[in-house]
């Protein structure tokens, strides 16, 4: 897919993987709907895709509150924008023992990572049929491949994800409607950092592993590369992504060193 001159819609552009793909599609020429919780962040990422070359719409919305979602895909519907992809980074995680884990934490990492982003899909996916298709993209995790320990609701949500947009894919091959699953392991990112405890709070603590991950500078040039062909999966990471064979063709190894992870 030729990016230039498309209206692509970017959900979690205030920072992390989607901040690092809204910087480097701005350099492609295109018009990016950037949107996130944070509007001042928005802005600022706004302006430096502007400084790139592209056109910039600030829509924020709160992922985890239906009404904000519903009313965001309504203001782009309604101003007669034509939605060619729809690339959504948006998410949430926890590091908790599911022992530990009170319901409402679970409620609100599916909230967030599934309904939100379901919720976004399912309102613009009509438009997108009746405009002769389009590219959608959601961002699920190494740990939405496999169940990991301190992230029971976490890899449930993702890995719920699979399940819909591979669905969703199967439907619509007719509608020319494309999807992408991308599939990060270790990027550096705050994700840890907002990552909630068992009493439903940011930890703000920055796992180890991420530290030592890929950039996301690095992580955006290889997903846009992947999106631009319409992948259907984009693994990106490390030597962590190893996982993905191992827990494929060697599952009695992958159970062994999950069950030896160490808490965070």
């Amino acid at each position: 897919m030729n990016f230039t001159g498309k209206t692509i819609w970017i959900t979690g552009a205030s920072s992390g993987i989607g901040k690092a793909v809204s910087l480097e599609l701005s350099k492609e020429n295109v018009h990016l709907i950037l949107s996130g919780r944070n509007e001042n962040a928005l802005m600022e990422v706004g302006e430096l895709c502007e400084k790139n070359g592209s056109s910039v719409q600030i829509i924020p919305f709160d992922l985890g509150d239906e009404k904000s979602v519903e009313n965001a895909a309504k203001k782009v519907l309604e101003s007669g924008l034509k939605i060619d992809a729809l690339y959504q980074f948006g998410g949430l995680s926890h590091r908790t023992f599911v022992s530990e884990t009170p319901l409402f934490v679970d409620r609100q990492i599916f909230e967030i990572n599934y309904f939100g982003t379901i919720i976004l899909t399912k309102a613009i996916l009509p438009e997108m049929i009746k405009n002769g298709g389009g590219h959608l993209a959601v961002t699920t995790s190494l740990v939405g491949k496999f169940g990991f320990p301190y992230r029971s609701a976490y890899s449930a949500a993702k890995q719920a994800l699979h399940g819909f947009f591979e669905s969703l894919r199967a439907e619509n091959v007719k509608n020319n409607v494309k999807v992408s699953i991308i599939i990060p392991g270790r990027i550096k990112t705050n994700i840890s950092s907002n990552s909630l405890n068992k009493e439903g709070k940011p930890r703000r603590i920055t796992d180890e592993s991420l530290e030592k991950g890929m950039s996301v500078e690095s992580a955006a040039k290889k997903i846009i590369r992947q999106l631009g062909n319409q992948k259907k999966e984009i693994p990106v990471g490390g030597k962590e992504m190893i996982m993905l064979p191992i827990r494929r063709f060697f599952p009695r190894l992958f159970y062994y060193m999950a069950a030896r992870v160490k808490p965070l």
